[in-house]
This record gives C-alpha cells, sequence and structure tokens, in this order.
C-alpha cells in the first residue's frame, strides 16, 4: 500500500513490511529484520516487546505481514513505534511442515534483499509466496519461489537449450557454474544429473504455469528440484541457507 508510505514527519514514515526474522537484544528489547513495500530491507529496534504486556510483540513474529511505523534515529538501527497486522500467517509458523518451508524463503530474501533499497517487486513476490503456501500447502511453492527470486535476481536459468552449445536435444544436465541446463556431451564437463520429468516442471515454474506445477506431487522429479533450486541459490550468494536443512 503504497499511501501508507507517506512521511510522518522529520525522521519517521509509515510502510509496510513482512518480518524475516527477530533477536534479542538487552532485556526487554528485540532487533526485528524486515522487507518493507517501500524501503528495502529494514532493520529495526521493538522496544520493550519481550515484557509481558506489551502491545504489539506478538505482531512481531517472522512471517507476520504488518503496517509500520517507524522512526529513523542516527544509528543504523530504526526504531518501531507501532505495529498492525495484515496477516498474521500464523499456521506457518505453527504447523511444523509449513514452517519448515516459511524460513527458508524468508531467509533467502534475507540475503538477496539490500538494506533501505527499495524493491516493491521482490516484497510483492515474497507476500504471494507466503499466501500460496497457506493456501495450497505443498513444498514446490518454497521451490517455485526459489528460482522466481534467482530470475528476479538476474540469474534466470537456461532451460530451453544446452547453455553451452545450443543443442536443443539430450538435455542431460543441469550446470550450477553456467546456470542452465547442458546437453549430453557438455555434460562430460560437469553438471548435475537432470531427469525430462524435472526439467519440464522447471519449464513451468519459470514460463507461467506455475499453477500447473505447484499441482505435481511430491515425487522423485520433484525432489530433484527442490534440490536443484536450493543448490542455485545458494551457488549464487555464495553461501548456506541455514535453514534449509530441514528441506
Amino acid at each position: 500500500m503504497a499511501a501508507y508510505a507517506r512521511t510522518m514527519g522529520r525522521g519517521a514514515y509509515r510502510d509496510e513490511g513482512v518480518v524475516l526474522r527477530t533477536y534479542k537484544l538487552g532485556e526487554a528489547d528485540r532487533i526485528v529484520v524486515l522487507m518493507t513495500q517501500q524501503h528495502g530491507k529494514v532493520r529495526a529496534v521493538a522496544k520493550g516487546v519481550r515484557k509481558t504486556k506489551s502491545k504489539f510483540g506478538a505482531r512481531l513474529e517472522p512471517a507476520s505481514q504488518v503496517h509500520l511505523a517507524l522512526y529513523e534515529g542516527r544509528s543504523e538501527l530504526q526504531t518501531i513505534s507501532d505495529a498492525e497486522i495484515i496477516e498474521s500467517n500464523r499456521e506457518l509458523r505453527e504447523g511444523f511442515g509449513l514452517y519448515t518451508h516459511t524460513v527458508p524463503m524468508l531467509e533467502a530474501v534475507d540475503q538477496i534483499a539490500q538494506d533501505h533499497e527499495p524493491d516493491p517487486t521482490l516484497y510483492r513476490m515474497l507476500t504471494r509466496a507466503l499466501r500460496t503456501l497457506d493456501q495450497r500447502r505443498t513444498p514446490l511453492v518454497t521451490t517455485a519461489f526459489f528460482w522466481k527470486l534467482l530470475a528476479h535476481s538476474g540469474f534466470e536459468p537456461r532451460l530451453e537449450a544446452c547453455a553451452r552449445c545450443d543443442a536443443t536435444e539430450s538435455l542431460r544436465a543441469f550446470s550450477l557454474e553456467i546456470g542452465g541446463v547442458v546437453c549430453r556431451d557438455c555434460a562430460r564437463g560437469g553438471g548435475a544429473a537432470l531427469s525430462a520429468e524435472a526439467l519440464e516442471l522447471m519449464r513451468r515454474m519459470l514460463g507461467g504455469r506455475l499453477n500447473e506445477a505447484l499441482a505435481e506431487p511430491m515425487g522423485d522429479s520433484a525432489y530433484e528440484v527442490q534440490r536443484l533450486a536450493l543448490g542455485a541459490l545458494e551457488h549464487q550468494i555464495e553461501r548456506r541457507l541455514r535453514s534449509a536443512a530441514a528441506l
């Protein structure tokens, strides 16, 4: 809601955001890392939220989508003065099967998003992915989100022809180094084995047929695409996703 991002006076502004993670600060405060609609990734202090009488501490849990009132001080940390729930996404946190596929999306955005660099498209992608996971309840939502996040960041994989020689037949592997499928001959130079079924699933995810892809049962090809998506993402950000171990 762009109108909600209007300024409120010097140093103060309103926006909406998704809580990516939180951690303790002192005895009663908490630092909240958010992906906001209009201000990119923001780190802010929620003062006193760990006290039992805190008025908005429960609204600032990971995956919550909230309207925010923030204040920019002299430090890098901003201050949250108010938060109102848009979507609590409570079931995504409290259902173990859902939680293990929610947190990797939050961590991936935390790694990709830049501090104070507006990226409304990324924000919209995240909120839609959370909503879709809540509705569809399939791990493929997280897999598709990883691929789309890579594409949004400029690393869309080449899937229609060999990324080395342009061949369109006998595509048998996926190369993380060159970011695309490779044919049987070029796969001798390296690459993870890729089945025809997994390739077709990836094409559906990135080719405008996401609903078809999400209807796919969690069989061998789905897990294959999941492993490749995680590997491709970690290759690009050059670090492991800690939360992805549960996947």
